[in-house]
């Protein structure tokens, strides 16, 4: 109906046809995603429960179970636990509500639809979509370069999304061969590719993404229930992801008696035979090189000073006061995703969170959206 009223205003008013059209584009989107939301909702970690009203969930429901099924026998790392963690986490953002809220923020009338690239990281499931997100809401045709660890999700919820809105058609193509004919691109990946991607792209507008870390400030003040949510922090996708916590900052003579508690109903996550694999061969390695460290059975800590901790390891180090430690983390910000500490700054986050971005919580804080209006 929105949509409707739109365009007849936009026939007795040419000179604003244009901005018109936009909006109503937009309208759209955001009604075909509050429809894809309600449908993610029918998964989630505690149950995979039909619901009739979905719209067209006779053609899809059990074609995404199966999907998921293929991602968790695809690729080790994708649980189902952390599949339906995404998929749950997705479905709670995608509401007109949220969406609404989220590009208010922007002026879309000047958007020029371009060819934007998308080449995705395959750490976690769906990590990519925010970005597909940001474009489509823009008005923007996709070219997307899936990770192979992660290729199975996205195309079918784009083709659940073309189902309730046909206008969509067309407009994201996935593919495997050389990027070629777009205007500018959003690439993600390790250090290693970032300094293959800036050249590659130098001509482009671009977004590169490369090697982040998220870490925790703790002061020993913390209560059980505090640290009970930062274990959620560390251990959610396996500790894959940029915004996992990788390192703890600690004032000098800290107790982890408290933290190792408070971390134990983790402890399942050591059943998982890749993280198995991990904790075992770092846990060789370190004993081999006579480092120093705790450990619990699932989980090793390590004092060390770089920020990227392996796998069933988190490293930590000592500070000597906030305000130095802070200056630190300035300087070093390039390095890190996200912090997590009790109230320490406006600027950290609340423990338990860092796994359930916002809509407007750019990777790497990099407006996605503004960058896609400018260019």
């Amino acid at each position: 109906m929105f949509g409707y009223i739109l365009l007849r205003f936009a026939s007795k008013n040419n000179s604003k046809k244009a901005v018109k059209q936009i909006m109503v584009s937009k309208s759209n989107i955001i009604i075909a995603l509050n429809e894809l939301g309600r449908f993610l909702s029918q998964f989630s970690t505690k149950s995979i429960s039909k619901d009739d009203s979905v719209l067209h969930n006779n053609l899809f429901f059990d074609g995404f179970k199966h999907q998921i099924k293929i991602s968790e026998e695809y690729n080790g790392w994708f649980s189902k636990t952390n599949l339906l963690f995404s998929i749950e986490n997705w479905s709670a953002l995608l509401n007109t509500n949220s969406l609404n809220k989220w590009t208010s923020n922007y002026n879309f009338q000047n958007s020029t639809q371009k060819n934007i690239a998308i080449i995705m990281a395959g750490n976690i499931p769906l990590v990519g979509f925010h970005d597909l997100l940001c474009a489509l809401i823009c008005d923007h045709k996709v070219i997307v370069k899936q990770s192979s660890n992660d290729k199975h999700l996205l195309p079918f919820l784009m083709h659940y999304l073309i189902k309730i809105a046909p206008e969509l058609k067309n407009r994201v193509t996935f593919l495997e061969q050389k990027l070629e004919g777009f205007d500018a691109v959003i690439a993600t990946g390790s250090d290693n590719t970032a300094r293959y991607f800036e050249y590659y792209f130098k001509n482009k507008p671009s977004i590169i993404r490369k090697n982040r870390n998220s870490l925790c400030v703790l002061t020993g003040e913390e209560s059980k229930e505090d640290l009970f949510q930062l274990s959620n922090d560390i251990f959610q996708y396996y500790g894959l992801g940029c915004r996992s916590v990788s390192k703890l900052f600690v004032p000098k003579n800290y107790n982890f008696d408290a933290f190792f508690e408070a971390i134990y109903h983790w402890h399942p996550i050591i059943e998982g035979a890749k993280y198995a694999n991990n904790y075992d061969y770092n846990k060789a390695v370190y004993l081999m090189s006579e480092f120093k460290m705790l450990e619990n059975g699932f989980l090793m800590i390590k004092k060390d000073s770089s920020y990227a901790s392996p796998i069933a390891s988190l490293f930590y180090e000592h500070y000597d006061s906030l305000e130095n430690l802070f200056k630190k983390l300035e300087k070093d910000s390039d390095k890190i995703q996200c912090i997590v500490s009790k109230e320490l700054s406006d600027k950290h986050l609340s423990f338990g969170s860092t796994q359930t971005p916002k809509l407007d919580e750019y990777a790497d804080g990099i407006d996605t959206v503004d960058f896609l209006l400018k260019i």
